[in-house]
């Protein structure tokens, strides 16, 4: 029953102050709690790192939530608000959750039979839903159990290695979206990417490792850590940082290892993209939603391998150009996508992967919801079991290419006419329900 006086603005207040002290699998009851008094039971699930299943926050979860065939899975999917009943008919609604554009999960609210769901509640569930988002994955590094639903199965320690190294699957400001997966989450080991997003540019790269062991992910982790390094103290030149790479790849190792990559640098004021392939597969581009010929530039040796190291001849490293134009696509991969086999050992090959990445130019999802399905395409393909590491990373040069990654109720919030602007949350009586006689 709702408690009357009891604000929206209490509820937040309240979240923000417990969330200090509370630990990960307690965020479920903690929201709960809070929610209470406005008339709404809250249960808040945790997406795996293969975005396959939605596991309650709760100390003793129930069975976890298929992301396929749910009404949990489709606010996941589409990144909009679902409602539904429950088994005794009260009545469900599942909010995604996002930490910033990063999918990280739902919310679950059931309502009480006097709350209002009109567009103003809905717009209060969203903000309770992004406060979530951020608390839960702040949670994260602390709490083994919570890292145990992140992962239902026992990650290899090069996969430990790595997801510890990588940034957020996905991010986005009103010039660019960046958006990535890496397969299987689980066992991957050589395999990363990394990307920074400033004001004016957004750097990217992909890394295959070569080997498929902790070497692998150790060469891979060293590799990006240095570039990640030489970025962070002023280094914008690719040449320069594909050369550090090189460095201290040579430095840290007796046996020689090698690295393929990918380094990339987007101006989002004029669209220059400034890119070096090291040993690595070409990027696609995607204008119009078909592929443009593009990225020819001749390659130069693998990070750890640089002519400068090994004595070898060969052609000096080159920053090379694409000139992109606004919503233009980059898709960049890693060898386990395109060579990944069938039970017949048909490749699944490049032509297979820009008439997907094609077709999903008409799907109407977000670019990680794309990427997802993307990934089970070649999983299916190799039926069911990856053979290699497979990454895919995505940019996006699009102003409204982050829309989509937002559901409709935060959309119309931005476009509102100041009037139509929910009122401040200090001075909201009980938010979206019934006054009380």
């Amino acid at each position: 029953m709702a408690v009357a006086g009891r604000t929206w603005g209490d509820v937040f207040s309240a979240l923000t102050d417990r969330a200090h002290l509370v630990v990960g699998e307690g965020l479920s009851a903690m929201v709960d709690e809070a929610v209470a008094p406005l008339g709404l039971r809250a249960d808040v699930f945790l997406v795996d790192l293969g975005q396959r299943v939605l596991t309650s926050l709760r100390i003793d979860p129930p069975t976890p939530l298929s992301v396929d065939g749910t009404l949990a899975g489709r606010a996941f999917q589409h990144g909009e608000f679902v409602a539904g009943l429950d088994e005794q008919g009260r009545r469900l609604l599942w909010v995604p959750m996002l930490d910033g554009t990063e999918r990280a999960g739902v919310v679950r609210l059931e309502l009480d039979a006097d709350v209002v769901d009109d567009l103003e509640f809905r717009r209060r569930c969203w903000t309770l839903s992004g406060l979530m988002g951020h608390i839960a994955i702040a949670k994260l590094p602390y709490s083994d159990r919570v890292r145990r639903i992140r992962a239902p199965r026992p990650l290899s320690v090069a996969a430990e290695l790595l997801w510890q190294l990588v940034p957020p699957r996905t991010f986005a400001t009103e010039d660019v979206v960046v958006t990535a997966l890496l397969e299987p989450g689980d066992q991957v080991a050589g395999d990363a990417y990394d990307y920074a997003v400033d004001t004016e540019t957004a750097y990217v790269a992909v890394f295959d490792g070569v080997g498929h062991d902790l070497a692998a992910g150790s060469a891979t982790a060293l590799a990006v850590s240095a570039i990640r390094n030489a970025r962070r103290r002023g280094v914008d030149d690719l040449v320069a940082l594909a050369a550090e790479a090189d460095v201290q790849m040579q430095a840290a190792s007796t046996r020689p290892r090698f690295v393929t990559a990918v380094l990339a640098r987007l101006d989002l004021r004029t669209g220059e993209l400034r890119y070096l392939v090291a040993g690595h597969p070409r990027p696609l581009l995607l204008r119009h939603g078909h592929l443009v010929d593009a990225f020819r530039a001749t390659p130069r040796l693998p990070l750890g391998l640089g002519p400068h190291l090994t004595g070898q001849r060969a052609v000096p490293a080159r920053v090379s150009v694409e000139w992109l134009e606004p919503d233009d696509r980059v898709v960049f991969y890693t060898d386990g996508i395109t060579e990944a086999r069938d039970a017949d050992g048909v490749l699944f090959g490049e032509r297979r992967l820009v008439d997907l990445s094609e077709r999903a130019e008409l799907d109407d999802v977000s670019a990680p919801e794309r990427l997802r399905r993307l990934a089970a395409a070649v999983l299916d393909h190799q039926g069911g079991l990856l053979q290699d590491d497979a990454t895919l990373l995505v940019l996006d040069w699009s102003t409204t290419g982050h829309e989509r990654l937002l559901p409709s109720v935060a959309r119309a919030a931005a476009s509102a006419s100041p009037d139509l602007r929910p009122a401040p949350v200090s001075a909201t009586a009980v938010g979206g329900r019934t006054p009380s006689p």
